[in-house]
């Protein structure tokens, strides 16, 4: 074999071995990223709109429960649910839920 193709032929086992370093250094990234979930961070809540709960008050009022939810708006110191803070949104939601 000449030195040329010697050469090559090592220039080519280089690069081989270059793309297997990528691929396991792309798989150390991809395995210890920080967008990845860790298993003992807790997942944040998501964040409940008024159009949310509206969805669910609304639903809730179709199915006969609309005193109840009068009642559950006049709780918080509405009368609609515009006046609400969207602090109390979790709150509200869980109480509108239990309604039958």
């Amino acid at each position: 074999m000449s030195k040329m193709s010697e050469l090559a032929a090592e220039i080519a086992e280089l690069r081989k071995c270059a793309e297997t370093i990528i691929g396991i250094a792309d798989s150390f990234t991809e395995m210890f990223s920080s967008n990845e979930k860790r298993p003992d961070a807790p997942a944040p809540e998501p964040t409940l709109t008024m159009e949310a709960v509206r969805a669910v008050l609304a639903d809730k009022s179709r199915n006969g429960h609309t005193a109840e939810i009068r009642s559950l708006l006049q709780k918080y110191g509405a009368t609609k649910l515009s006046e609400i803070d969207p602090a109390n949104y979790k709150a509200l939601l869980a109480e509108a839920e239990v309604l039958a």
